[in-house]
């Protein structure tokens, strides 16, 4: 039993930081209809960011105070996140303004590309390192009620913490504030709401800036537990599960869809694995994501669309 719950509590960690990824994805789609296909990309180059300044500053200031040298780094790789934003839109979204949702879409995988490419440029290829000093060291629970307790990472610990108060914060965001709303009416129709007043540039402006700040995030996390890493761009590829379960338009159907594949994917590779040979964990998820898109496509929470006709 302690093993099973071990094997759970470690599935929901690793889910809560896959629907950290998946809020980029969910963020930008609600407030413009697009996939954005770059938020692996995002994560890369926010976190590439991230451990550049953070090796710089201490340098080129003269400190080496590494809690100074990291808030100034955060500070520095989130208004990188919040230009690109504004290029994104001035250069890119603003000139595709009612296009097609395929022409959007390739729109973001060049960006994915010229990210990839840039972000090694700007800030090197090698493999850098974050140290905002989570703890790295197994915290055993319950030793009293399972033989040899029950062992967790702190860092995963707090790393979905920290994803938890993000999604809530976000949640509260799109429900509470009047820009989440405008961010919604500009979702559901671009036309109707630049017709009432609501500046579409500005608002998608917001939006790719929010999506850059979870992305840094969840860099910051990733980046903490792997290294920063071309194939940390990879990562955010769980994430497209995660949204198809959950639905492309629901905060909490991102909660609920990297849940489902964390805890899953870890059960499986240890219950299942060794009878079927390993590797559960690598296509679980998309093996999971085929057969919801075949009977419920607009996920967990998502949205029906119906087409009058």
């Amino acid at each position: 039993m302690g093993f099973f719950l071990e094997t759970l509590f470690g599935g929901l960690m690793a889910g809560m930081l896959y629907a950290l990824i998946a809020l980029g994805f969910v963020l930008i789609f609600k407030a413009s209809g697009v996939f954005n296909f770059a938020q692996g990309a995002m994560v890369l180059f926010a976190a590439l960011a991230m451990a550049r300044f953070s090796e710089w500053f201490p340098r080129w200031l003269g400190f080496e105070s590494r809690l100074l040298a990291n808030l100034l780094a955060f500070a520095a790789a989130m208004a990188v996140m919040v230009v690109l934003a504004w290029l994104i839109q001035k250069l890119v979204l603003g000139r595709l303004v009612n296009q097609e949702g395929v022409t959007l879409l390739m729109a973001t995988l060049g960006i994915t590309y010229f990210l990839d490419g840039f972000g090694q440029t700007l800030f090197g290829s090698d493999i850098y390192k974050i140290d905002v000093g989570m703890p790295k060291d197994p915290l055993i629970l319950a030793e009293q009620a399972f033989p040899g307790g029950i062992l967790l990472s702190q860092e995963d610990l707090i790393a979905a913490g920290v994803a938890a108060a993000l999604v809530a914060a976000l949640a509260l965001f799109f429900q509470k504030t009047g820009t989440g709303r405008a961010l919604r009416a500009v979702a559901d129709d671009h036309q109707a709401a630049q017709s009432i007043g609501i500046p579409l540039g500005r608002i998608w402006v917001i939006v790719w800036s929010v999506a850059g700040f979870v992305a840094l995030v969840a860099g910051i996390v990733w980046g903490s537990k792997l290294g920063v890493q071309f194939s940390l761009s990879l990562v955010a590829l769980k994430a497209l599960p995660v949204v198809i379960l959950g639905g492309l338009t629901s905060v909490p159907g991102a909660i609920a869809g990297g849940l489902i594949i964390g805890v899953g994917e870890k059960l499986s590779e240890v219950y299942l694995g060794p009878a079927l040979g390993g590797g559960i964990e690598i296509w679980f998820a998309y093996v999971l994501a085929l057969l919801f898109l075949l009977v419920r496509p607009q996920g967990l929470f998502g949205e029906k669309i119906i087409d009058r006709v």
